[in-house]
């Protein structure tokens, strides 16, 4: 454990740093928003994705941007969209629009709020007709040929089959091909652990993966998530360990109702782990789009400025 003075230390290296590695890479900045700062006003509206009901999430800014990329944030099992709003605003003020849905199927018998990998076309297919409606408050404003994903849990665990670039039952009711346009992942809670047989398979990603894990996490075990990241074949891929967080560190509220509760307590504050876990996902989205400050982050950076989390990173 470090001390403050050395933190503060390390910070003002840290600082110096970026100021270089901006200047040297600026030319070569892929994504569209200052890449050390988030903007700090987040816009929201609803629309339907595929006749599905979700919240898009977008920065709001005077001055001239490039477009931005599209994120797709897919749900936990039965947790309603709106208890994403927190992470949902951290990811978008570092550049992104991050579209929330509520996908509705009968699964297992059960009717409920389930996502599903055919969500990714199906949100590239939205962000390109959004891009040119008139009217859209991101008329003009949208890359689809960006698409990036977000996930918890059951909907982490759709998104990472979706990265092998299939998705298949139960998360597709039929094969479903990834889109071309995704580039990258980002889930919290999820592990490929079989629970029957306790062995996790290999995940033949084709896109880059970040597995953030909540250390109290009493629904999907640290011990899954970490072998889920070893079983990822392709890096660069990063492990994030959040400590004092539980599984619903990325909602709203602890326990949403409908949802399956996580009987470990949080010791880490809801809003800090939000702000975490948002913060780390949207440096990992950058990273992966070229910003050389997300790269410094997610390779080591973060974990030295970061008490509250654990990391690895393999490029």
């Amino acid at each position: 454990m470090r001390t403050s003075t050395e933190r503060r230390g390390l910070r003002r290296l840290f600082t110096a740093g970026l100021v270089a590695t901006l200047a040297a890479g600026a030319a070569a900045l892929a994504a569209p928003a200052p890449a050390g700062a988030a903007y700090s006003t987040v816009a929201a509206y609803a629309t339907t994705v595929s006749g599905d009901a979700a919240d898009v999430y977008h920065p709001v800014t005077g001055s001239p941007h490039d477009p931005w990329p599209v994120v797709l944030l897919l749900q936990g099992a039965n947790v309603d969209k709106s208890q994403y709003a927190g992470y949902a605003r951290k990811v978008a003020s570092y550049g992104f629009v991050v579209v929330v849905p509520n996908h509705y199927q009968l699964l297992f018998g059960q009717p409920g709020l389930y996502a599903t990998g055919a969500q990714a076309g199906w949100t590239v297919t939205w962000a390109q007709a959004e891009n040119a409606r008139a009217g859209s408050p991101l008329l003009g404003a949208l890359d689809p040929g960006t698409l990036l994903l977000l996930g918890h849990s059951f909907g982490g665990a759709a998104g990472l089959g979706l990265t092998t670039g299939l998705c298949t039952p139960p998360f597709c009711a039929v094969p479903t091909p990834a889109p071309p346009q995704l580039k990258a992942a980002a889930f919290y809670g999820t592990n490929n652990t079989n629970p029957a047989t306790g062995t996790t398979p290999p995940v033949a990603n084709t896109v880059p993966v970040a597995l953030i894990q909540a250390g109290a996490d009493g629904i999907g075990s640290p011990a899954n998530g970490y072998a889920t990241y070893q079983a990822l074949g392709s890096p660069p891929k990063l492990w994030v360990s959040l400590h004092g967080a539980n599984h619903y560190g990325i909602t709203d509220t602890q326990n949403p109702a409908g949802a399956r509760p996580d009987l470990n307590p949080q010791t880490l504050s809801q809003s800090v782990s939000i702000e975490t876990t948002g913060r780390w996902a949207a440096f990992w989205l950058r990273a992966q789009l070229g910003d050389p400050v997300g790269r410094a982050w997610v390779s080591g950076a973060g974990d030295l400025l970061d008490a509250n989390v654990t990391t690895q990173f393999a490029s």
